[in-house]
């Protein structure tokens, strides 16, 4: 700040003009929130359809659920998306996208709790605004785990996933009606995260963590990006620093499980409209955020949050020139929050960061009947969000807490102020 206002300063004396003002960092404010408490909605997921239509989805029930909003998210309605005999399968991870054609993307992962490992993907499309969809299974591998799935501004669909054997990655050009497998993005390592470029790049991000904790490579962290469709990836080392802990020792005998002091899964990657992208991720009590704009061959990287405990499980979204929205958790138990930020890292600019209060989530552990836990928990891994057709933000947020018999979703909209 001292640099900017030294050559502020050399600039009205050299040129006898006013000098540019900095700008001032916008605030990030709660305008209004909802709930609906029907079925857990673990790691819900939020999209909007160009009718103006919300859509939320999570995970928790033995069957697929989707939720729907038409007045901005103030109230919802459960969403008829047909039967198991219609071919609606899924219990786990959750994922939804919208094409440029206005075709609704819902993508389901199913999990055996009893081996816990995933069992298959599904994916069910609208092309009506939700009123009807079409199921179809994608992949019924076993151990199957994390799909994501995002449309390019010319109607190619992607979806990627994990299975043990390396992250798969299929597409579609007429709208999810058919799919065709290209070749592995890597023979190894989980799919963390997914986003598609506006003008139809392709970033993957790959973790050593896969098959829902059961396998751990070691060493395998990494980013890939593809600028051919996916026919064939550049595979890139990512910014920063982080430490990758295996959840499954095999050494003894059963299996133990244990999570990470910080926890990891996924670590979102973000195109803005200008194809610059950005990585977001926590190290010990920080937040980092990193911009590349050569497809991330070099990195700029920013601390943007720094809190008084461990910070873990991000997720972030782009659009516009550099216009950002972040969400993370800070803390465990009983003093765990959770954090909104808005971003501005237009140009070459540094970000702004404009962080609302932070909350706490009715969220408790386990949270699968009849389970009584009172010790606070994410209830996932991250906090999905969209960016809304009025300019606001729309973060949904998992209610978990079969004590008092409240399983559903929060729904909170926040604005920019400036």
């Amino acid at each position: 700040m001292r640099g900017l206002l030294s050559i502020a300063v050399l600039c009205v004396a050299a040129c006898g003009d006013r000098a540019p003002a900095v700008p001032a960092t916008p605030s990030l404010v709660l305008v209004d929130s909802s709930e609906f408490v029907n079925r857990l909605g673990r790691e819900p997921m939020v999209v909007q359809h160009p009718s103006g239509s919300i859509f939320v989805a999570g995970y928790g029930d033995t069957v697929p659920h989707l939720y729907r909003s038409d007045d901005n998210g103030h109230s919802w309605a459960t969403v008829n998306i047909g039967t198991r005999a219609d071919g609606a399968v899924g219990n786990s991870d959750v994922e939804l996208a919208v094409g440029p054609d206005s075709t609704l993307y819902f993508l389901h992962m199913s999990f055996d709790r009893t081996e816990s490992v995933g069992t298959r993907i599904d994916l069910a499309t609208s092309r009506d605004g939700g009123a009807t969809w079409q199921w179809q299974q994608l992949s019924d591998t076993r151990l199957d785990d994390r799909p994501w799935i995002d449309v390019s501004a010319t109607n190619s669909a992607h979806a990627i996933w994990n299975d043990g054997a390396g992250v798969t990655h299929v597409r579609s050009v007429d709208g999810g009606r058919t799919w065709t497998e290209l070749s592995r993005i890597h023979p190894m390592g989980g799919s963390s995260h997914f986003a598609i470029g506006p003008t139809g790049e392709l970033a993957a991000r790959v973790v050593p963590i896969s098959v829902s904790g059961n396998s751990f490579n070691a060493g395998e962290d990494w980013l890939f990006v593809s600028t051919d469709r996916g026919a064939t990836w550049t595979k890139r080392t990512p910014p920063g620093t982080r430490a990758w802990q295996a959840m499954r020792d095999t050494t003894t005998n059963p299996p133990t499980w244990s999570e990470a002091p910080q926890p990891r899964w996924v670590e979102p990657v973000a195109w803005d409209s200008t194809g610059a992208l950005f990585l977001l991720w926590a190290h010990e009590r920080a937040m980092w955020l990193a911009r590349s704009r050569d497809q991330g061959a070099t990195w700029t990287t920013w601390e943007i949050a720094r809190d008084s405990a461990v910070t873990y499980f991000p997720y972030l979204i782009a659009r516009g020139d550099g216009q950002l929205a972040a969400t993370w958790f800070t803390g465990m138990g009983d003093s765990l929050t959770a954090s909104v930020a808005w971003i501005e890292s237009a140009g070459d600019s540094a970000p702004r960061v404009a962080r609302a209060s932070v909350f706490r989530p009715e969220a408790f552990e386990g949270g699968f009947p009849p389970d009584t836990a009172t010790v606070r928990s994410a209830a996932g891994e991250y906090l999905g969000m969209s960016f809304l057709q009025d300019g606001s933000l729309g973060v949904a947020v998992p209610i978990q807490h079969p004590a008092a018999k409240r399983l559903g979703f929060g729904f909170r909209r926040y604005e920019v102020r400036r």
